[in-house]
Order: C-alpha cells, then structure tokens, then sequence
C-alpha cells in the first residue's frame, strides 16, 4: 500500500485559502485513485474530492463544487486541494485516501490513509 503524507493545513480567516497537499511515499500514485475526506467535530466523516491519478479525472461532493479543486502534480508525486473561500463550516480534520478502486475510496474504505491535517476557519 502506498502511504500517504499531508501538509497544509492550519488558521485561515472565512473567506481565505488553503492548499492541502498528499505526497506519496514508498511507491508512486500510479494506478490509484487519490481522494480527501474531512471530518468534523461531532460529525461523521464525509467525501470532499477524489481524482484519478492516470487520467486526472476530479469528482466532488456536490456541496463543495466551485469552491474546491482537486489536482495532481505527476513529478512531485503529490496531489493537491486547493480550498478557496473557506468558510467556519469547513473547519475540519481533512484526511487524504487512496486506493486502487474508486467505489471503495468512495465509501471511505480506502486502503491508504493520512495522518489529517487540521483546517480552522474563523469567522
């Protein structure tokens, strides 16, 4: 399995930016299906964004379309969200996933996780 490794996460004020970056370690992303997930206080964790890593193909949770984009970065073996104009309700622990199926990434049974990265947005 590959393992997964997440930076950028911090304090923004609501209406700023972040950019997450999950950087492969012992292998490349080559065949998988790269994804984030957050979870917040007290709530379950939920599907942000997934991309496959051959043809860097994004999905997105509905909710979330126009203010997030998923990307890849082939050299650098990394995959990024960036998040623009945060919001307090996005405040969250953001995990990246990977896994050699979609369907499986989807439902949050990946095989590869992250350590989390805190987001906090203040209002």
């Amino acid at each position: 399995q590959v393992q997964l490794v997440e930076s950028g996460g911090g304090l923004v004020q609501a209406g700023g930016s972040l950019r997450l970056s999950c950087a492969a370690s012992g292998r490349t992303f080559s065949g998988y299906v790269v994804g984030w997930f957050r979870q917040a206080p007290g709530k379950e964790r939920e599907f942000v964004a997934a991309i496959r890593w051959s043809v860097g193909a994004p999905s997105y949770a509905d909710s979330l379309k126009g203010r997030f984009t998923i990307s890849r970065d082939n050299a650098k073996n990394t995959v990024y969200l960036q998040m623009n104009s945060l919001k307090p309700e996005d405040t969250a622990v953001y995990y990246c996933a990977a896994d050699t199926t979609s369907n499986r990434l989807r439902i949050g049974v990946a095989g590869s996780w992250g350590q989390g990265t805190l987001v906090t947005v203040s209002s």
